[in-house]
Order: C-alpha cells, then sequence, then structure tokens
C-alpha cells in the first residue's frame, strides 16, 4: 500500500508537467500561426495598395474611376487607355514578378553561403550579368541584329554563372566569409567598370539607352516582357517553394542535411542554378537592382517571427514585390518628368538594414 501511494505521489507532478509542457507547446504554435497570418494579410496589404498607387501615380494622374473603368474595358479616353495598359500596368506586373525573383534569390544565396548578406549584387552575379547582357547587346546591333527577351536572358544567365563560379572558386581556398564578400564586391566593380566602357564608347542610339539600363530601371517594360519573365520567374519560384523542406535541413548544416537524406551536392547546384537564374532574369530586364536581396529576406523574418523556408519564401516573394513597388513609384514620381533609377531607391531603403545586420553581426561576435 505504502508503494502504490508513492507511485502515485511520482507520477502526479510529471504528468502536470507534462500537461503544461503539451500546452505551452499548443500556445506557442497557435501563436506563431497568428503572427504568420497578420503578416502574410499585411503584405498582401501593402501589395496591393502599392499596385494601385502605381496605376494611379505619374506624371499623368488617373483617378480611380478612370482606372476601374479601363480595366473593365469601359473607357472611351484613348490616351487613358494606353497610358494605363501600355505604360503603367506592365510595369506594375513586371515590379512583381521582377521584386518577388531578386528578393528570393537572395534568401537562397544566404542559405547557400550561410551567410546573412549574401546576395545577387554584393556577391557580383548581377554585375556578371549586366556585363554579359551589355556585350552581347553591343555585338547584335554592331551587326544589324536585334536582340529578343530570351537572349539577354541567356547571356545575363552565362555572365551570372560566370560571376558565380569565379565566387566558388574563391570560396574553396578562403574561410573567412567577409573575404568573400569583399571578393564578390571587387567581382562587381570590375563588371561595372567594364559594362561603363562599353556604354561610353557605344554609337548607336539603342545602346546609348544601356546607360539608364545600367543604373536600374523598370521603364519601358512590354506584355512581351512580362510574359517572358513570368515563363521563367514563376516556375523557379515555385522549384525554390518545393526545396524548402531540404532547405531547412541544409540550413542546419551540410552533416545534419545528408544524414536526413539530402543529396547535398545535387542540392547545392539547385540553389546555384536557381539563385543564378532568377537574377539574370531580374537583370537582363531592368538592370542591376541593389540590397533588395539583402536587406528584404532579413525584413520579412523579423516581421514573421520565422526562419522556416516554408514560411519565409512566399514572405520573401509578397515582401520583395510590396518593396519594389514602393521604390519603383518613389523612382518615377518624387521628381516627376525626370525618373531616377531603381537602385538609387533601393539603396537609401536597404542599405541601412545592411549596416543593421553587420553592427549586430559584430556585437553577437563581440558577447560570445
Amino acid at each position: 500500500m505504502p508503494n502504490t501511494v508513492g507511485a502515485d505521489v511520482c507520477i502526479g507532478p510529471q504528468a502536470g508537467n507534462a500537461r503544461f509542457y503539451k500546452q505551452n507547446a499548443k500556445d506557442n504554435t497557435m501563436h506563431t500561426r497568428k503572427r504568420l497570418t497578420i503578416a502574410y494579410l499585411a503584405m498582401a496589404a501593402a501589395l496591393l495598395v502599392l499596385f494601385a498607387l502605381n496605376l494611379f501615380w505619374g506624371s499623368v494622374a488617373l483617378s480611380p474611376a478612370d482606372v476601374v473603368s479601363t480595366l473593365l474595358g469601359r473607357g472611351q479616353d484613348v490616351l487613358t487607355s494606353n497610358i494605363l495598359l501600355q505604360l503603367r500596368l506592365p510595369r506594375a506586373v513586371m515590379v512583381v514578378l521582377l521584386g518577388a525573383a531578386l528578393s528570393v534569390a537572395g534568401y537562397l544565396l544566404q542559405t547557400f553561403f550561410a551567410n546573412p548578406i549574401a546576395g545577387p549584387f554584393v556577391m557580383g552575379i548581377s554585375s556578371g550579368a549586366k556585363l554579359a547582357v551589355a556585350l552581347t547587346m553591343v555585338v547584335f546591333l554592331n551587326r544589324g541584329l536585334l536582340t529578343n527577351s530570351l537572349t539577354l536572358i541567356l547571356a545575363a544567365f552565362a555572365g551570372a554563372m560566370a560571376a558565380m563560379l569565379f565566387v566558388l572558386a574563391v570560396a574553396r581556398r578562403v574561410q573567412r566569409m567577409s573575404i568573400l564578400v569583399i571578393c564578390g564586391v571587387m567581382i562587381g566593380y570590375i563588371c561595372s567598370a567594364i559594362t561603363d566602357i562599353v556604354v561610353a564608347f557605344a554609337q548607336d542610339s539603342n545602346i546609348v539607352n544601356l546607360h539608364n539600363w545600367s543604373m536600374g530601371s523598370f521603364s519601358g517594360m512590354t506584355w512581351g516582357n512580362v510574359g517572358t519573365a513570368a515563363a521563367i520567374t514563376l516556375p523557379c519560384l515555385a522549384a525554390a517553394f518545393l526545396l524548402s523542406k531540404p532547405m531547412a535541413a541544409y540550413q542546419m548544416g551540410e552533416s545534419y542535411a545528408a544524414s536526413v537524406g539530402v543529396s547535398v551536392r545535387s542540392f547545392s547546384v539547385l540553389l546555384v542554378l536557381l539563385s543564378s537564374l532568377l537574377a539574370a532574369c531580374v537583370t537582363a530586364f531592368a538592370g542591376p537592382i541593389s540590397f533588395v536581396g539583402i536587406a528584404v529576406p532579413h525584413l520579412v523574418k523579423q516581421a514573421l517571427g520565422s526562419a522556416k523556408p516554408l514560411h519565409v519564401l512566399p514572405g520573401c516573394a509578397l515582401g520583395g514585390a510590396s518593396f519594389c513597388l514602393l521604390c519603383d513609384l518613389i523612382a518615377r514620381s518624387l521628381f516627376a518628368p525626370t525618373e531616377l533609377s531603381i537602385s538609387s531607391v533601393t539603396a537609401v531603403f536597404g542599405a541601412p538594414v545592411v549596416i543593421w545586420l553587420l553592427v549586430r553581426r559584430h556585437s553577437r561576435e563581440g558577447t560570445t
């Protein structure tokens, strides 16, 4: 009888603790889901509002009634229809696609290099793509040939992969990620310098227009460009989302990923190809755009309160699209009709985030 009582006394607190931890875990899960839902809804709402503002605002102001009637096919004003359907709407759709692609590309590179400040612009990938596109356009135009979107994307992908391979070669020789980032920045400077020389000595008027593109711009987008970009970015974004589960294992370390059945070599190749193709597509159409691939993923992780790829990847797509819509709206409206380069605006908002990341990482290393 005493043994039975003693057993009851021992089991009672253990059962109570188990119920407490189970309830606490359930509460945390509900809190996480609630936070994720609120964050996703907020980003989706921001995306819709900014998309609408990009249709309304510009050198020629359009009323909401004019925009709605034109979109429904009831517009009577030819000028309004041309401005909205041929200029602003394809540009806004393109900003959404490329903004999402650039943000996800940055997150993939941060996962691959395990470095919070890795991104297409910082690692020199965008600059390599820019140089390849500029050289392709010069060669084609000097021979009297016209370039299409697919040709430019292939050239940009080749340039991006060349820059990435150089960065990977350096990564095998250096252990410190800071040195790798510096090498990536130097690659960017070299490619940008060569591109500037090509643009400076260009004579053809079409090549001279490369100057605006080389600074980063969403102007001049057509529905044909939108179709080509969507055919590339959407499958790549879907593939990145499907890789979210092995990506979570990869973030725990290559040894852990291999232990749970992830083919580390194949997965690494997929990360490189997807990030390079997304960055190349952005560069081919809009030129190099700075800091979006670095700043947005970290802002999204702070908003979601989660670092799981399954949560972060959709947030990066929404956040990158919203961020680029905001920056493009400022770029073309702040000093209208003069349009700023998109990289100038993204740098104003994105550079402070990068500085904060560096300071935060240094302070953490100092306390450990």
